[in-house]
């Protein structure tokens, strides 16, 4: 094995049908849970299953060697087949063709002719009926489409592709022959209905086979008689057909080691290439002899002369041969060649075969003259090439007439069907019942006549022993005569004899109870000292016992102590660490913690001066505009007293006045706009405030996303604050503008010449001051409403953020 293999945990044997039953070909499954198969004899690895990431922990072969069932460690379950494991080793070579090609544009010569030896699939060129050389580019079609699909096999092969083989090479390779044979006649394989032909037993016509035909292999003779009784079984007619033994018998030679195969292989033969063999049972098939006779009277007329004038009829020039399957007149090698081709073709070519046998031994067979010469030459091996022979079958196959071909009187191949054997009835069933009924009324008589003659034997046998028992018992009465007084004789002897020893066994009885006595008294007293010794033993055996258990539970006591101690000793430390781990643990999260905390102190301090920063700003820019807003207004009171020619401003400055006073209505306005909008932002703050309170309930174990969060609510709330700042500086810097604007007016007023009435001065004055007083009144009251909600709001915000830091999605809202 790999030096990576370093344990083997299962070995299987893969089956093989093609093998006789070696199965060279060994499934070993190491630790490594890959199973590699490999062929015992080359110690060659042909294929493996499994791997590294999904191994094997146990496998199984189905008993045919079909499939293999793997279980995975991961708990999946694989099933392989082992036909495509192996298609690429029991690939057969690929075939050599000789191709012709064809040089275009001219007419092709023989002497222009190229040849080209080239492997892959070729077409064959359809023959031409002329003289006519057509001269064709054979071009190969790789993918195939050429081919019919009734040709093709289940198990790959093609049968054009092998019949081109076959005609190149003349025979299939020994190696795939059976493969190839199987494919050709498609067997099923029935493997239930054989069993249930074999369990019938051996049919009762083949019981004396042995007689008939003696084989000298048990085994063979024992399949032989097994296949021909699955045949019989199969079809009544096979029971009674005297020639069956030879035409299976070189199969069953051949298959001796699957006979699954062999009988299949028989009844195939049997329907397709035994076509109408039966019609005329229990004659031969005068049919099928004369479709020879035929034939044979088209392609050899002086033959078929010579047979008529020497009264040889097919029966015997045809027959012997059909009926053995030529295996009387080949060799092994050469019955295989020319079945390579019988099971390639129609089954005409079969009969085809025997006509062309005739004529290729033609030359010996005008020279015999003799009925005797005839039946030996087709009951012997005779000097001829069985290429040939077939060469011949090909040409009687493409030059016979349509009207005597046999392959218009025969069907074509049909195979066996899957699961149940077909009905097999091509035979006179009348004339089988006839000699059926024949065969078990002379077999009747036959015992009837046994039976009499049995009877007459055994009285004849009664009168024979009665006669010498006669003859017995008189000379027996003679001789008992004769010693009954020799034993009178003797028996007063032994009387005599007798009185004398019974004086002396009486003497002996004597002796022997007095030693009897003696004997019964020391056995005694040995077993009663047996029995005290034995119960001491007793005794002693169990004080021993007692010792020793009370040494070994001392001995376990002591040690349970030592591992208790060892126990304690090795917890000490383990505590020790324990209590250390757990203090260094606890002072990491103090340390964390107090940084987390220092950390969020710095954060509020620097959020709360961020935020206090731009409420200072506001409380300066409030200060510095109030007093602005004062000094302009005194400026504005001076003017107003110190100037009387400002009357026809007066007019103006009403028009100014309501212009203004649509200003503030517009101000007001917006701030109601504000404060609306200032009223739905706190709902929604509250709203999203509940609704954080409830996420954060939730989230609390997400300690790394509200870290991230913490850092986009830092964002967020600088945002905010720049936001304010920036809000703040513009609502410091809105009355800053608006003020100059009113002094340049009033400074604009001032300049206007003096044109009413002097009388109207001191009202126009009151006026004026009224006017100022509202304004300015208006003004502070709107200021300060505006900047008292901004100051509530961002102390709410400012709470809200001190509060719940980890809600970054409120600040942003």
């Amino acid at each position: 094995m790999p030096t990576k293999v370093r344990a083997i945990r299962h070995l299987e044997f893969l089956p093989d049908s093609f093998d006789a039953g070696s199965n060279q070909v060994l499934g070993v499954l190491s630790q490594d849970g890959i199973m590699r198969f490999v062929n015992i004899q080359t110690c060659k690895l042909l294929f493996e299953i499994g791997s590294l990431d999904e191994g094997i922990s146990s496998s199984a072969i189905s008993p045919h060697g079909r499939y293999i069932a793997s279980i995975l460690e991961n708990g999946s379950l694989n099933i392989y087949s082992v036909q495509t494991l192996t298609k690429e080793i029991n690939k057969p070579p690929p075939p050599l063709v000789k191709v012709i090609e064809d040089l275009p544009k001219r007419k092709v010569n023989s002497g222009d002719l190229k040849m080209k030896v080239t492997s892959g699939r070729v077409q064959r060129p359809a023959k031409s009926r002329e003289n006519k050389i057509q001269a064709r580019i054979l071009k190969q079609d790789l993918t195939g489409n050429f081919e019919n699909k009734e040709n093709e096999f289940s198990d790959g092969l093609n049968k054009k592709r092998l019949q081109i083989l076959l005609k190149g090479y003349g025979e299939y390779p020994t190696k795939y022959r059976m493969f190839i044979w199987r494919s050709l006649l498609q067997l099923p394989e029935n493997h239930t209905a054989f069993s249930n032909l074999i369990d019938k037993g051996i049919h009762v016509a083949f019981l004396n086979l042995q007689k008939k035909y003696p084989i000298k292999s048990r085994k063979l003779l024992r399949v032989l008689q097994r296949t021909l009784s699955a045949l019989a079984h199969w079809s009544a007619i096979f029971s009674d057909t005297p020639y069956l033994p030879l035409l299976a018998f070189p199969f069953v030679k051949l298959f001796q080691n699957n006979q699954l195969i062999c009988f299949e292989v028989v009844a195939t033969l049997l329907i397709n290439w035994c076509q109408h063999w039966f019609e005329y049972f229990p004659n031969p098939p005068i049919n099928i002899l004369s479709m020879i006779e035929n034939v044979l009277a088209f392609h050899d007329k002086e033959l078929l002369q010579h047979f008529i004038n020497h009264d040889i009829t097919s029966q015997l020039y045809a027959w012997p041969l059909l009926e053995t399957v030529f295996s009387e007149v080949l060799t092994r090698e050469e019955w295989l060649k020319l079945f390579d081709n019988v099971f390639s073709n129609h089954p005409s070519f079969l009969l085809m075969t025997v006509v062309a046998y005739n004529i290729c031994s033609r030359a010996p067979l005008l020279n015999c003259n003799l009925k005797d010469d005839f039946e030996f030459f087709f009951h012997h091996r005779n000097n001829l090439d069985i290429s040939a022979v077939i060469r011949e079958v090909y040409r009687l196959m493409d030059t016979t007439p349509a009207d005597i071909h046999p392959d218009s009187m025969l069907d074509v191949f049909v195979a066996l069907t899957k699961g149940q054997y077909p009905v097999f009835n091509q035979y006179p069933k009348f004339i089988a019942d006839y000699q059926t009924q024949e065969r078990e009324r002379i077999r009747n008589d036959q015992l009837d006549s046994l039976r009499e003659r049995q009877v007459v034997e055994d009285m004849q046998a009664e009168v024979d022993q009665q006669r010498v028992e006669d003859e017995g018992w008189y000379q027996t009465q003679e001789l008992l005569r004769k010693a009954e007084e020799t034993r009178r004789e003797m028996l007063l002897q032994e009387e005599e004899k007798m009185i004398q020893q019974r004086q002396k066994l009486a003497a002996v009885k004597r002796e022997l109870k007095v030693k009897e006595v003696h004997l019964q008294d020391a056995a005694r007293r040995r077993l009663l000292q047996s029995q005290q010794d034995q119960r001491e033993m007793e005794l002693r055996r169990l004080d021993d016992e007692i010792e020793r258990k009370v040494h070994m539970r001392d001995r376990e006591i002591a040690a349970t102590a030592k591992d208790l101690e060892m126990r304690r000793l090795e917890l000490e430390p383990q505590k020790r660490l324990y209590e250390k781990n757990l203090s260094r643990n606890q002072e990491a999260i103090a340390k964390e913690m107090r940084e987390d905390a220092d950390a969020y102190k710095r954060k509020v301090d620097l959020e709360e001066h961020m935020f206090h920063r731009p409420i200072g700003t506001d409380q300066t820019q409030n200060q510095k505009t109030q007093k602005l807003i004062e000094e302009n207004l005194a400026k504005a009171e001076q003017a107003c007293l110190n100037t009387d020619w400002r009357i026809q401003a007066l007019h103006k400055q009403r028009c100014d006045d309501l212009h203004r006073n649509e200003c503030y209505q517009e101000v007001a306005k917006l701030l109601r706009k504000n404060r609306k909008k200032e009223m739905e932002v706190l709902n929604a703050v509250m709203e999203g405030e509940a609704k954080k309170w409830e996420e954060a309930e939730e989230e609390d174990f997400h300690l790394k996303s509200e870290k991230k969060a913490a850092a986009l609510s830092d964002a967020s709330r600088r945002w905010l604050l720049e936001n304010e700042t920036h809000d703040a500086l513009e609502n410091a810097q809105h009355p800053y503008h608006k003020v100059p604007r009113c002094q340049d007016e009033w400074v604009a007023s001032s300049c206007l010449p003096r044109t009413s009435q002097l009388k109207d001065i001191s009202e126009m004055e009151s006026l004026t001051q009224i006017s100022l007083n509202q304004r300015k009144t208006r003004w502070d009251t709107m200021e300060w409403d505006l900047m008292e909600r901004v100051r509530n709001l961002r102390q709410r915000l400012a709470t809200q953020a001190r509060n719940r830091c980890q809600t970054p999605h409120l600040l942003a809202t």
